[in-house]
C-alpha cells in the first residue's frame, strides 16, 4: 500500500501499524490490586445505605430460595414419588411454584434497586469530577490533552457501572450461596461432599495466573481507548487544519493505527477472560462426574437414597454456577480498577491556586489600581522565565497597552492578574492588596477578559452574550450588544437574538464572534476589562466602531490592551513595550514613539509590513 506524503513523528503508517510511540496515558499496567482504592470506590455507596441494605435483603431471600429448590426436590422424590403418595406430590408441586414465583419477584425486585441506584452512584461521581475539574488550574490543562479528560468524564465512569450496579450486591449474595450449597452438601452426605470439592484446589491454581493476566489485559485496553479518544478530540478540533493541508489519508493511517492497537488489546483481553468460564466448567464436569460415580456407589451400598443424589447434583451444578459468575466480576473489578485509578488521579490533582485560602478576603468592589512589584514568573517544566522582574503600576481608570514580538510576556502578565497562575517571585496587588489575599471567585468576578480566540457555546446569541452576567435581562443583553455595535449585525439574522449558534459559533465570522465577546465583557461590567488581541479578527471598519465604543465604555475602569497591531494602542494611557519577559521601555505612543527604541522600530517594522501589503 502507498505510503500518505506525511508521516507523523515516530509512527511507522502501515495499514496493520504496531506504533512506536508513547500516549500520554501510558501508566504502567503492573499495579496491584489496590484495596484502599476499592473502599474509596465503595464510598460512594455511602449515601445510599438503606437502598443497598434492602437489595442485599432481597438478594438474600432470593439466594435462600434457590437453596431450598434442590432440597425440596429431593424430598419430593423420595417421599413422594417413590412413595406414590399424589396428594404429597402435588404439596410439594404448590410449594416449588411457590418458592419460584418467590425467586423471581426478588430478582425483578433487585434489578430495579441494584440499577437505580448504580445510576445514582455514578451520577453522583460525574457531578463530583466535573466539578473538580472546573476548579483546576490552567497549569493543569497546558499539559493535559482534552481528549484524556473526556475519557475520564465519560468512557472511565461508565466503565464503573456494570460493577455499582449489579456486581457488588451480587457478589454478595453469590458468596452466600456458595456457603449455602456447601452446608447443604455436607449436611446430604459429608464423604460425597469432600469428593466433589477435590477439583477446587485444581482450579483455584489455574485461575490464579489467568486472574493476573486479565487483569494486565484489561488495564492495557483502557490505554488504548484513551489514546483513541484523544486523538477524535484532536482531529475532530484541527478538522479545518487536515483539509487545509490535505492530511487526510495521513490522518487516517494514524487513527488506523490506533484502532488497530485497541482492536489487538480488547481481543486479547476478550480471549483471556473468556478461558475463565470454560475452566470453571470443566471443573464443574469433573465435580458432577466424581458425585455421579460415588453417588451410585453409596446408592447402591444403601448409604444415600434416590431423591438426595438429585438433590446433590442439583446442589454440584448450582455451586460452579457462582464460581463463574465470581469469576465474570473479577474481571469487571479489574476493567473498574483501571478506570478508577485514572478518575481518581484527577480527583486527587489538588488545584494549584487554592480557590480558598486562610484569611481570604471577600474582594470588595475594586478600584482598579494594579500593581506588579518585582514580579518573575515561570511555566515550569524547565521553560525558564516568561517573566523576569517585571514592575509596574496602574491607576484606577487607566488604559495599558501591552506590545512587543510574540512570546515576549503580554499574555502571561494578563493572566497573572486574573490569578490564573500565581507569581514564582514577586507580588501582584489591587487596590494595594496581594491578590493571593482575596477570595478567589469574587476577585475573577471583577475581571472579565476578550480573547483572541473567542469560544462560543451551543445556545443562542442571547444566552452568549448573557454568559457574562446569568441575570441580565433581555434588555441589558441588547444593550451591551449596541454599545459595541454588535447589534446591527445581530438584526441580519434570521432569529436576531434567538438565532441558535452551532458549536464555537460556526454560523459566524470571526469578526462577529470577537463582537460577541466583546458585548459578553461589557455585559459583565468589570472593574477590570482586558483585551487580549481582541480585534486581530475585527476589519478596519470595524475596528473603528469598536475603538469608538470602547473609548466611552471603558472610561472609569482600569484596562490592559495586549495588541501586535500598534494602532489599537495609540490611545493607551502607558504603553509597556515587552522584550524576552523584560519591560524594556514605557510610555505613552508619542514619547516612545519619538525615541528610537524598541518601541520606534517595532513600529517602524509594522509600517513597512502594511506599505509591502498595500
Amino acid at each position: 500500500m502507498k505510503r500518505p506524503p506525511f508521516v507523523f513523528p515516530s509512527v511507522d503508517l502501515v495499514e496493520d501499524p504496531r506504533p512506536r510511540f508513547s500516549y500520554p496515558d501510558d501508566d504502567p499496567v503492573e499495579k496491584p490490586f489496590n484495596w484502599q482504592q476499592m473502599r474509596r470506590l465503595l464510598g460512594y455507596l455511602k449515601p445510599y445505605q438503606k437502598t443497598v441494605g434492602l437489595a442485599l435483603f432481597i438478594t438474600l431471600v432470593a439466594m435462600g430460595t434457590r437453596l431450598a429448590l434442590p432440597y425440596l426436590l429431593g424430598l419430593a422424590i423420595d417421599r413422594a414419588i417413590l412413595q406414590k403418595n399424589l396428594s404429597l406430590l402435588h404439596l410439594y408441586a404448590l410449594g416449588y411454584l411457590a418458592l419460584q414465583v418467590i425467586y423471581w419477584g426478588a430478582s425483578f425486585v433487585r434489578i430495579r434497586l441494584t440499577n437505580r441506584m448504580g445510576q445514582d452512584v455514578l451520577r453522583d461521581l460525574r457531578r463530583q469530577l466535573f466539578h473538580h475539574v472546573q476548579r483546576l488550574s490552567f497549569d493543569f490543562f497546558d499539559g493535559q490533552p482534552a481528549g484524556r479528560i473526556l475519557v475520564r468524564l465519560t468512557n472511565d465512569v461508565n466503565a464503573l457501572n456494570e460493577l455499582i450496579s449489579n456486581a457488588l450486591v451480587n457478589t454478595l449474595g453469590d458468596i452466600f450461596l456458595l456457603l449455602g450449597i456447601l452446608a447443604m452438601l455436607f449436611y446430604l452426605q459429608p464423604h460425597l461432599a469432600l469428593a466433589s470439592l477435590v477439583v477446587l484446589p485444581l482450579l483455584m491454581w489455574a485461575s490464579t495466573g489467568l486472574r493476573l493476566r486479565i487483569r494486565r489485559a484489561w488495564q492495557a485496553v483502557r490505554i488504548r481507548l484513551s489514546a483513541i479518544n484523544s486523538h477524535l478530540n484532536e482531529a475532530l478540533q484541527g478538522m479545518r487544519v487536515t483539509q487545509a493541508f490535505r492530511q487526510e489519508e495521513a490522518n487516517s493511517f494514524f487513527f488506523r493505527g490506533l484502532i488497530s492497537r485497541y482492536y489487538r488489546a480488547y481481543m486479547k483481553a476478550t480471549q483471556e477472560n473468556a478461558q475463565f468460564g470454560p475452566l470453571v466448567e470443566l471443573a464443574g464436569a469433573l465435580g458432577t462426574a466424581v458425585v455421579v460415580l460415588y453417588g451410585v456407589y453409596l446408592l447402591r451400598h444403601g448409604q444415600m437414597e434416590v431423591g438426595t443424589l438429585v438433590a446433590f447434583i442439583t446442589y454440584v451444578g448450582n455451586f460452579w454456577e457462582p464460581i463463574s459468575r465470581l469469576g465474570q466480576v473479577y474481571s469487571l473489578l479489574l476493567v473498574a480498577m483501571a478506570s478508577s485509578e485514572r478518575i481518581f488521579e484527577i480527583l486527587d490533582t489538588p488545584p494549584s491556586i487554592p480557590v480558598t485560602v486562610v484569611g481570604e478576603r471577600p474582594a470588595p468592589v475594586i478600584r482598579g489600581e494594579v500593581e506588579f512589584d518585582r514580579v518573575s514568573f515561570s511555566y515550569g517544566r524547565g521553560r525558564g522565565l516568561a517573566l523576569k522582574d517585571v514592575s509596574f503600576r496602574v491607576e484606577p481608570g487607566q488604559t495599558v497597552a501591552l506590545v512587543g514580538h510574540t512570546g515576549a510576556g503580554k499574555t502571561t502578565i494578563v493572566q497573572l492578574i486574573g490569578r490564573f497562575y500565581d507569581v514564582t517571585s514577586g507580588c501582584i496587588r489591587i487596590d494595594g492588596t496581594d491578590i493571593r489575599q482575596y477570595d478567589l471567585a469574587a476577585l475573577r468576578s471583577q475581571v472579565a477578559y476578550v480573547l483572541q480566540e473567542t469560544f462560543l457555546f451551543q445556545g443562542t446569541i442571547r444566552d452568549n452574550i448573557r454568559y457574562g452576567r446569568l441575570d441580565a435581562s433581555d434588555e441589558e443583553v441588547e444593550e451591551a450588544a449596541r454599545a459595541v455595535h454588535f447589534h446591527r449585525f445581530v438584526e441580519r439574522l434570521p432569529h436576531g437574538y434567538d438565532t441558535y449558534v452551532q458549536e464555537r459559533g460556526s454560523r459566524l465570522s470571526a469578526g462577529e464572534r470577537q463582537l460577541l465577546s466583546f458585548a459578553r465583557a461589557i455585559l459583565a461590567d468589570p472593574r477590570i476589562l482586558i483585551l487580549d488581541e481582541a480585534t486581530s479578527a475585527i476589519d478596519t471598519e470595524t475596528e473603528m466602531l469598536v475603538q469608538d465604543a470602547l473609548r466611552v465604555l471603558l472610561k472609569g475602569r482600569t484596562s490592559f490592551v495586549v495588541a501586535h497591531r500598534l494602532s489599537t494602542v495609540r490611545q493607551a494611557d502607558l504603553i509597556l513595550v515587552l522584550k524576552d519577559g523584560e519591560i524594556v521601555e514605557r510610555g505613552d505612543h508619542a514619547t516612545l514613539a519619538g525615541r528610537e527604541g524598541y518601541y520606534a522600530q517595532l513600529l517602524q517594522a509594522q509600517r513597512r509590513f502594511f506599505l509591502q501589503e498595500g
